[in-house]
């Protein structure tokens, strides 16, 4: 297995233990196998004090494949993406109806002034 400097430092080719094994399924001992058998390299990090691993997400998905098959991969892969794509649709509705409310309110604000302009300065409502 060949160690390749600039893959560790490309956004999305590492992953953590932690995302390893919700992603994928994998448990810490099949990671921990995996790592002493030679067919995971990993980095150790920390973060506010807390260790993990990072691991290259290419061989932790050649390890996927290769324990539970093309066809697990795929679908925890698809379920990944699904789920990350609904959080994103959450984030997303939620801003759609902070800026409706504040058009809302700017439409209001204009519609207001609207008519105090058509008036005349010195005339009673």
């Amino acid at each position: 297995m060949e160690f390749r400097a600039e893959e560790w430092g490309r956004k999305g080719t590492t992953l953590s233990d932690k995302t390893a094994r919700s992603e994928y399924g994998l448990t810490q001992e099949e990671i921990f196998a995996a790592i002493n058998a030679g067919e995971l390299q990993y980095r150790p990090a920390a973060m506010h004090g807390n260790p993990w691993l990072r691991l290259l997400r290419r061989e932790v998905e050649d390890l996927v494949r290769t324990r539970r098959g093309e066809r697990y991969l795929r679908e925890r892969k698809a379920r990944t993406e699904l789920a990350q794509i609904d959080r994103e649709l959450k984030h997303l509705r939620a801003q759609l109806a902070t800026l409706e409310e504040r058009r809302a309110a700017l439409v209001a604000e204009l519609a207001g002034q609207g008519d105090n302009q058509a008036r005349p300065a010195n005339a009673r409502p």
